[in-house]
């Protein structure tokens, strides 16, 4: 009997620091999406200024290329940035498919999105996510807990209430295509190339290369892979888009971005969502990017004088926020 006890009691504890453990992955996650939510706001103000959406996107990049340079060598010496490279050599197209999509055609759709919506209506759209998280682990054959389900789908109507912030003089079709459909695409391509980056560090999917190499358990250095392989895909976007320079506004607002979303805000969000294999736990992390509208509202109001949502829209921003906490809650119990 006291044996029955004791081994209960030890699995209690042992649940206690599997919930403990997620919370903190929720956390994590959380803070991630406070400074996320300054790419909708900057990304905003570049566009009512005038800056052009393809310069607002690479130079971002340009910016954290330099600053993760910066940063490993401080932190972790000349030989862990040249082990970097080497990596990075090693498996150039690997990183070229992962960076192109998790980090050039995720960021490159929310900034043209920017030029016809507010901020806080793309981070709210930007939510699809959570949607798309589960559909492109499906694409892996994962199995996909169904608890997630039930959250997934009330995310998804809170998305659809805040859609209605727009006027009845406004041109529908072209804010859908224009405004919503880059932000979807993005949805897909930021879990998409970040799955793969889980998959290449854990060597736990056969059509993916495993990368064995104790760096990828650093995050800032899984972000600075990710970034150079993203550099041939600002080019090309360049040679294509051929923007005009870039304005002084511009380039100070897209250095602000790159320290707070690029480098800080992606560190902390790949060290939760690479701190498990779980296809659930990965979808909960994706899952509190949800936050990113509340914060990125409030930033709004604050530095834009941005339009509040109306009735609809509240209550989407409200049922995002029951669903994102639910989903975690969820989550922690599973």
């Amino acid at each position: 009997m006291k044996s029955s006890q004791k081994f209960m009691a030890n699995d209690k504890v042992k649940n206690n620091r599997i919930e403990m453990n997620m919370i903190q992955i929720v956390l994590l996650g959380l803070v991630s999406s406070a400074f996320f939510s300054a790419t909708f706001i900057l990304n905003r103000a570049m566009s009512l200024s005038g800056g052009h959406w393809a310069w607002t996107s690479s130079l971002r990049f340009v910016y954290m290329f330099f600053l993760l340079i910066v940063l490993l060598v401080v932190t972790k010496g000349i030989k862990h940035l040249v082990e970097t490279v080497k990596v990075f050599v090693e498996n150039i197209r690997f990183w070229l498919v992962a960076g192109g999509i998790g980090f050039g055609i995720f960021y490159s759709m929310l900034c043209f999105a920017a030029d016809h919506a507010p901020g806080w209506v793309i981070a709210g759209t930007w939510q699809f996510t959570i949607i798309a998280t589960p559909i492109v682990l499906f694409f892996f054959k994962e199995k996909i807990p169904r608890q997630g389900i039930f959250f997934s789908v009330l995310i998804f109507i809170g998305i659809l209430l805040i859609q209605f912030y727009k006027t009845e003089n406004e041109f529908v079709a072209n804010y859908i295509l224009y405004g919503v459909m880059p932000v979807i695409i993005a949805a897909f391509a930021y879990p998409l190339g970040n799955q793969l980056l889980n998959y290449a560090k854990h060597g736990n999917h056969r059509s993916i290369p495993h990368i064995d190499s104790p760096i990828l358990h650093h995050a800032p250095t899984c972000v600075m892979l990710m970034t150079m392989g993203s550099i041939p895909f600002w080019i090309l976007l360049l040679m294509v888009a051929v923007p005009p320079p870039p304005l002084n506004s511009q380039i100070i607002h897209t250095g602000i971005v790159a320290v707070s979303s690029g480098v800080i805000a992606t560190s902390i969000f790949y060290k939760a969502r690479n701190s498990t294999k779980s296809p659930y736990v990965i979808s909960a992390v994706d899952a509190t990017q949800s936050g990113e509208v509340v914060f990125s509202l409030a930033g709004e109001m604050v530095l834009l004088n941005g339009v509040l949502p109306g009735f609809a829209g509240g209550i989407g921003i409200i049922i995002v926020v029951i669903g994102i906490v639910g989903y975690s809650m969820r989550s922690a119990q599973s």
